[in-house]
């Protein structure tokens, strides 16, 4: 069964946090000198835990300011329900290596462990931080710790979430040049490789480390790019997307960071 929302839940924006850490989080680089980065650090370290933030607020604090539907995944992370999800994260300045100790523990270990190959490791390491920031995930295991009785298609992290086994694919769904319209025959391919390549990583994947369930995190260049997916992701066989979660994460704002190495242009 597929479950869709028809609506996406608004939550309330990190600037309406207390301001030792909205100040960072919104970007106000007059007020961040002041904060305790002690206090940030305690802050990124309870949330690794999955402990409450003050006032239980999702999303937990971090850099960009997260949206959409958050706080959300329940009965879908242990029946066989597929689902489409949608968030947002809006970055008022590109992330950089000094803005290392704003990620979570999760997100940090991501970029220490590194990944496979190729460019990816930041649409990792963001797609972990919308999970843990809006799920409290914590990250068990980085995408070379991963142990397979086959070796084939691999996923990218495992987390925990809500005491479950969660195996997390990532990729991102960009047109080029940039400015382009994200056509919907690009969507189609992308989200039905994308779950073939989960199904297969499921299949193979140890029973030490096997996951009870696996999100797709779809890092969007924009949400007329998600808006495509959507649309792409209702026409699926069934077959495809099987019981997969997909989370699409639309970027905004400077989000070169994740699509390119250095600007996009």
């Amino acid at each position: 069964m597929v479950t869709m929302m028809n609506s996406y839940r608004i939550v309330l924006s990190l600037c309406l946090l207390p301001m030792t850490l909205a100040s960072i989080a919104c970007g106000d680089e007059s007020s961040a000198v002041e904060v305790d980065s002690g206090a940030l650090l305690d802050a990124a370290i309870a949330s690794d835990a999955g402990l409450e933030s003050d006032a239980a607020v999702f999303p937990h604090p971090g850099f960009g300011a997260l949206s959409g539907e958050c706080d959300v995944l329940d009965d879908e992370l242990t029946s066989d329900m597929s689902g489409f999800f949608r968030l947002a994260i809006d970055f008022d300045r590109l992330y950089t290596d000094a803005d290392l100790g704003m990620l979570t523990l999760g997100g940090q270990e991501i970029i220490a462990d590194g990944n496979a190959g190729g460019s990816s490791v930041l649409s990792e390491v963001f797609a972990f931080e919308a999970l843990q920031r809006c799920e409290d995930a914590a990250l068990l295991k980085t995408e070379n710790e991963i142990v397979y009785d086959t070796q084939g298609k691999i996923t990218d992290f495992l987390a925990e979430i809500d005491g479950g086994k969660i195996g997390v694919s990532v990729t991102r769904a960009v047109a080029f040049p940039f400015a382009n319209p994200y056509p919907l025959a690009s969507a189609q391919e992308l989200l039905s490789g994308k779950l073939a390549d989960v199904l297969v990583s499921s299949a193979n994947v140890s029973s030490g480390d096997r996951w009870t369930k696996q999100i797709l995190a779809v890092l969007a260049y924009s949400p007329a790019h998600a808006d495509v997916l959507f649309q792409a992701y209702q026409g699926l066989d069934s077959a495809i997307s099987a019981d997969t979660l997909v989370v699409v994460i639309v970027t905004n704002g400077a989000d070169d960071f994740i699509y390119c190495n250095g600007l996009c242009e």
